[in-house]
């Protein structure tokens, strides 16, 4: 089973990411990460859904997607060449003898501590999944993590492929 990144183009009113989610639950199908924000045009929203299934799941869950009314447009960017990124905040505990080495470990993963305090650093970190999960896994080895925040998957089409309505 693998994962598909959905990207839809849907209208920004009451209800709409609801009905969308709602169509997922209704069929069992699960939700890995979901994504809403508006877009440039304040009428349109733009949501990225990551879920699994095999080829005919997919297809199913696409052909239903396209059936709401709220839904605009909607497309597989796994069907090509596309880029994904998430965003992830990590409060760690930073005390002593381990702020050198929690320092070390951001600069690698090229993060950001966006806010320190005596004993804590909060860090940003921005990427793929796998660099995500393996600055955790890092800095786990090294400092207590307190707290773990991410963004979920976005996704664009690379090149001149575009949603548009």
């Amino acid at each position: 089973m693998s994962k598909t990144v959905i990207s839809l183009l849907v209208e920004n009113e009451a209800g709409a990411t609801s009905r969308i989610v709602g169509l997922f639950s209704q069929r069992g199908y699960n939700i890995e990460s979901l994504t809403v924000s508006v877009t440039n045009d304040p009428s349109l929203s733009r949501m990225t859904i990551v879920t699994g299934g095999d080829t005919r799941v997919i297809e199913q869950i696409m052909k239903q997607l396209n059936k709401l009314i709220d839904v605009l447009k909607v497309s597989d960017l796994t069907d090509g060449e596309h880029i994904q990124q998430e965003m992830s905040l990590v409060k760690v505990a930073a005390v002593a003898a381990k702020r050198d080495e929690v320092i070390r470990l951001v600069n690698i993963f090229d993060g950001k501590i966006i806010d320190a305090t005596p004993r804590i650093y909060t860090v940003r970190l921005v990427g793929d999944s796998s660099k995500l999960d393996a600055f955790v896994k890092q800095i786990e080895q090294t400092s207590e993590i307190i707290e773990v925040v991410r963004s979920g998957i976005l996704g664009i089409a690379r090149g001149e492929r575009a949603l548009r309505p």
